[in-house]
């Protein structure tokens, strides 16, 4: 189970009565989560998820906060921090800092269809029209410096044809860092997985986990989503559902003309930041009882990223 720090019931208790919202009826630890502590909480007035943050400077947590405030207050359907009655909404347990979020409907989808990608691509356009003309600032911790960085001396561990895959990737990166810098810019996601997304039915319902939201290109946000909801089996990206993702996304953000010639670039950057993520991820967690994502799923990403990726249809 992915919970690093086990929790009991009455420091649950002790936790949760500045809220007001009853009685503790159930707790459990939630198994998917590979960075934080998550539970789902039952309480009299309802249904709440709890998040300690395992990893990242505190200082950021006010960003993430204020970042769900704005796009709850747009609209959309995400989770967002719940005050005290003195007003509180980052808070400390075990140790830990803490925040209590409502907890969305629907359930996530293993696989998804081209519907389930137009909504996608929408709910993206969404985020980024939301934050685009005053974007909260805050610089990725997983940016394009650290995969030139933590890529370098991964490449030297790996074997050798695939230090040469990642090796001309990081390449590609330093050469095109600076034009990807000054695409059009907003808030990002920054991790718009399946796993992240909820649906009912084929209602997209819910967006969550915001702990890798940054400031930067919104073409780079957009080809972290395509990559997973898009990808088949063997890596290659299906033609279908990534038309509907685009079309469902430029239906309200027309991409320009920069964004489309740097869209390969971007979508072999994409899957460089989660394979190096997922390796260094593999070595840190080795043997111990926390999920652990395949890293190999974005080396083969990355590789038949290589060969013709379909186009920007809709480049002004």
């Amino acid at each position: 189970m992915s919970v690093f720090t086990p929790l009991q019931r009455p420091q649950l208790d002790t936790f949760l009565a500045p809220y007001g919202l009853g009685r503790l009826l159930d707790f459990q630890g939630i198994e998917a989560g590979s960075e934080n502590s998550n539970f789902f909480v039952s309480l009299e007035q309802g249904e709440f998820v709890l998040t300690l943050i395992e990893r990242g400077p505190s200082a950021d947590l006010p960003f993430f906060i204020e970042l769900l405030d704005v796009l709850h207050e747009a609209g959309l359907p995400v989770p967002y921090a719940l005050r005290t009655g003195d007003g509180e909404a980052l808070r400390s347990l075990a140790d830990k800092p803490a925040l209590l979020q409502p907890r969305l409907s629907g359930k996530h989808i293993s696989v998804g269809n081209a519907h389930h990608c137009e909504e996608i691509g929408g709910l993206l356009a969404r985020i980024h029209l939301a934050t685009r003309e005053r974007p909260l600032e805050r610089k990725s911790d997983r940016g394009l410096e650290w995969m030139l960085q933590e890529g370098s001396a991964l490449a030297q561990r790996l074997p050798a044809e695939q230090a040469s895959l990642l090796n001309d990737a990081l390449a590609e990166i330093a050469a095109v860092k600076e034009r990807v810098r000054a695409l059009p810019s907003a808030n990002l996601h920054g991790d718009l997985f399946r796993d992240n997304c909820l649906f009912e039915g084929t209602h997209l319902s819910g967006v969550i986990d915001f702990y890798n939201a940054c400031s930067g290109p919104m073409l780079y946000d957009l080809a972290i989503a395509v990559n997973d909801w898009c990808s088949d089996q063997d890596g290659r990206l299906n033609a279908g559902r990534t038309r509907a993702l685009l079309a469902g996304y430029a239906a309200l953000r027309p991409f320009t003309a920069a964004e489309a010639e740097l869209w390969p670039a971007l979508l072999r950057i994409g899957c460089v930041r989660f394979w190096l993520s997922r390796l260094i991820a593999a070595e840190a967690f080795a043997g111990q009882d926390v999920l652990i994502h395949d890293p190999a799923e974005f080396q083969h990403r990355l590789a038949e990223r290589q060969h013709v990726a379909l186009a920007l249809p809709f480049a002004l």
